[in-house]
């Protein structure tokens, strides 16, 4: 990592970041390389070692750290144990911000509860009341890559629960999660958007993809 630093890159990374983390300045091209050799094997880690990897470049300081820590836990996708909710949810709340919470939400929470999907609308109805607005946001974005295997119900129920938050972060999750599903029930999403006093910006994003389709369509 420091071997890739940019100097050059770093203040507009920062800048991106509303100056939440130190960056190196490595982007994503060059952060892949770097990481390419490490990549190849830690997927064949038991869970166990690789966790304790992650944990390792979690706490370090430059983001480009997390973002590393998050390609090694993708890698265990397939293996993640019952208690991998708790690492996730430690990731979630700690150095929190979009770029590594959505990416928890849809890709390690959202596979966890393929594994365990009897622990989906308990767990799910308890992070929807987190005192956490990233534990929340988490909530709405876990089933975005479920398409038809997405539990309307809960989907719904859960945008009930906090639809009022004065909070962008999760007006924009909202939107994001009905947008994604409405690719796959345009009908269930449009009257749900009818009937429910949503946010401008949630009920402009959900409707976006639909408006869209509509418009190329004529």
């Amino acid at each position: 990592m420091k071997k890739a630093a940019s100097e050059e890159n770093r203040p507009a990374m920062e800048a991106y970041m509303k100056h939440h983390f130190p960056f190196y300045g490595i982007k994503s091209p060059q952060r892949k390389e770097v990481l390419s050799p490490y990549l190849r094997t830690a997927g064949k880690l038991p869970y166990e070692q690789s966790i304790h990897l992650v944990y390792s470049l979690w706490k370090r300081r430059e983001r480009e750290f997390q973002y590393a820590a998050l390609a090694i836990f993708e890698k265990q996708k397939k293996n993640l144990p019952i208690t991998a909710k708790e690492d996730i949810l430690y990731f979630v709340t700690h150095k929190s911000w979009w770029d590594t919470v959505d990416h928890l939400a849809s890709h390690m929470s959202g596979a966890y509860f393929q594994h365990y999907p009897e622990l989906l609308s308990s767990t799910l109805q308890q992070w929807i009341t987190d005192e956490n607005m990233w534990v929340r946001r988490t909530a709405l974005l876990t089933q975005l890559k479920y398409k038809d295997k997405t539990n309307k119900d809960l989907l719904f129920y859960l945008i009930e629960e906090c639809m009022d938050e004065n909070e962008f972060f999760i007006e924009k999750a909202i939107g994001w999660a009905l947008r994604e599903y409405s690719k796959t029930d345009s009908e269930a999403v449009e009257s749900f958007v009818a009937r429910q006093s949503l946010a401008k910006l949630s009920e402009r994003e959900a409707l976006k993809w639909l408006q869209n389709q509509r418009r190329k369509q004529k």
